[in-house]
């Protein structure tokens, strides 16, 4: 970032500081100075996006009453601005770090879980791992590390034997039943490379065995090796062959997981069985070629137009099941629906391509409710709704009449405390906003400082969980301080923490995982990448 840039930001940040912090009303004029000032700076040192917002910003308060503004108000007013000067740190951070052939971070990136208690290789491995676009979670305390794993359903262990106080063997041990149930593949490190030791990783049912040095070149291949492994198994235990969506050997298992989610939290619920009409007459009139094209086509359509929570499996022939969590049953009609409507504007040729036709799907929806769990039973009542559907006229959506029960949304307790406006505004949003929190109230605050959130009565008015995002550095009591305390309260098990540094932090980061941070974030970062850390946080403190 040029010098001249890092002066806006830093005055930018310096009065949304003195307005989010010290003043309760901001009066009209002081607001218009504040856009004029940057309107014309920005756009003379070459930050036009911020010049040019700032501009439209002073353009609405000429249309408006001379008034005063809330805190509130002008945080929601000024949000465009502020998002476009974090994103302009936050990109010019990223540029600075690419390097050639490294993979970019989506949502869908595999999490590793790393177990050591030598903090320095934490964050030496959970940076180059990083690199590759894998999600790491490190965790230096064994006891934790194995909460972790039946928290967070990791894709890939890797542990190090060698550990005060706990053989990373005893660990691999204790996790041993639940890795091979979901194949989940584990990497042994450590400095012993005796035979002894790897055939004791190999028996305990360790995948993999790397001594120490390691070479992060051939760590990452053969950690991709692993996970690729792993895709493989599972896609031949619980993929349907022609339509590439879940077989009916996965519905127990996603079904369970389900219910489970439904007992413990109180979410919505819906089944749908899903028939394609007259698609007999289609293998009949044009070929099973075209028949499978049909349902291959079905299936993509499903798969990529259903929600990112829904479910949807090969029950058996042209029959569909789908699992739609966090829903209830007339949601799940309007879901289907729409889906229905856009197949059937989905045109189909047969083998010669001379003659075109179209197919349309029946479906019945079945809301599971508390007083009747039973999978074969919710699937037999949602048949019905289906026949129902079918006998008069397919081509359409049946619910099976239902008790409307009310179920209170689960709170998510969030706290934000850092120093920084801006950052506190971006994550504000972020939270309150992010498909990670459907489904749940959240009570967000935010502190300026860590003595505030410390002394502050909302911490401790409810024994229900919170999700702490905290920054290192901060006034009056920094994060350490803060996490420290927190670990070392009674209910400290209520808190989940998610640490914020600054990349010249690495002691602060060492301490934090020593002391028991759940994660940790270098600044600036991707939003997407918090917002998916966030998210992996949440499943944990669910659970």
């Amino acid at each position: 970032m040029n010098k001249y840039v890092q002066t806006l930001v830093k005055n930018v940040r310096k009065k949304l500081d003195e307005w989010l912090n010290k003043q309760d009303k901001i009066e009209h004029e002081d607001l218009y100075r504040f856009l004029h000032s940057i309107a014309g700076t920005a756009l003379t040192i070459g930050f036009n996006q911020a010049g040019e917002i700032a501009k439209t910003l002073m353009e609405q308060l000429d249309k408006e009453n001379n008034k005063q503004r809330s805190q509130e108000e002008v945080k929601e007013f000024l949000f465009p601005l502020i998002t476009v000067f974090y994103q302009q740190e936050v990109n010019v951070d990223i540029e600075d770090q690419l390097e050639v052939g490294k993979k970019k971070f989506t949502k869908d990136n595999d999490l590793i879980l790393l177990i050591d208690d030598d903090v320095s290789l934490l964050m030496f491995l959970k940076e180059e791992l990083e690199k590759y676009g894998w999600i790491v979670i490190a965790v230096a305390e064994p006891k934790r590390a194995i909460q972790s794993y039946y928290d967070l359903n990791p894709q890939c262990v890797i542990i190090d034997i060698n550990m005060k106080g706990t053989n990373g063997l005893d660990v691999l041990l204790q996790l041993k039943d639940r890795m091979k149930k979901q194949v989940t593949p584990t990497i042994m490190i450590s400095m012993d490379g005796s035979k002894e030791t790897r055939l004791k990783s190999y028996q305990f049912g360790a995948d993999d065995f790397i001594q120490k040095p390691l070479e992060i070149d051939e760590l990452t291949v053969r950690i991709a090796r692993q996970l690729e492994r792993k895709k493989v198994i599972e896609e031949l235990i619980r993929i349907d062959e022609l339509t590439r969506v879940y077989n009916a050997n996965h519905l127990p298992h996603i079904y369970d997981q389900l219910v489970s989610n439904f007992n413990r939290d109180q979410e919505r619920l819906s089944i749908a069985i899903i028939d394609l009409d007259h698609f007999r007459k289609i293998n009949d009139a044009y070929g099973h070629v075209i028949g499978d094209k049909v349902l291959v086509t079905f299936a993509e359509h499903m798969k990529n137009k259903l929600r990112p929570n829904d479910t949807i499996i090969r029950y058996g022939g042209e029959e569909f099941i789908v699992l739609l969590p966090e829903t209830n049953a007339d949601e799940a009609k309007v879901v289907l629906e729409r889906l229905l409507k856009k197949f059937a504007d989905i045109s189909f040729t047969d083998v010669e391509e001379l003659e075109e036709f179209n197919c349309t799907f029946s479906a019945g929806i079945k809301e599971v409710e508390a007083d009747e769990l039973s999978l074969l039973t919710n699937i037999g009542m949602a048949e019905g709704a289906l026949m129902e559907a079918k006998n008069s006229g397919r081509n359409q959506v049946i619910v099976v009449p239902h008790k409307h029960i009310s179920r209170p949304q689960k709170v998510l307790h969030v706290g934000i405390v850092d120093d920084d406006p801006i950052i506190r505004t971006m994550l504000e949003e972020l939270i309150s906003k992010s498909k990670v929190t459907e489904g749940l109230t959240v009570d967000i605050q935010s502190f300026t400082n860590g003595m505030d959130f410390y002394e502050s009565e909302w911490r401790t008015k409810t024994n229900e969980r919170y999700l702490i995002v905290l920054d290192g550095m901060m006034p009056r009591m920094d994060g350490i301080e803060v996490l420290q305390k927190i670990r070392e309260s009674d209910n400290q098990h209520n808190f989940t923490v998610i640490m914020l540094t600054s990349r010249k932090s690495d002691q602060d980061i060492a301490l934090a995982l020593t002391l028991g941070a759940d994660d940790y974030l270098t600044k600036p970062f991707k939003l997407l990448e918090l917002e998916t850390r966030i998210g992996h946080l949440i499943k944990r403190m669910k659970s």
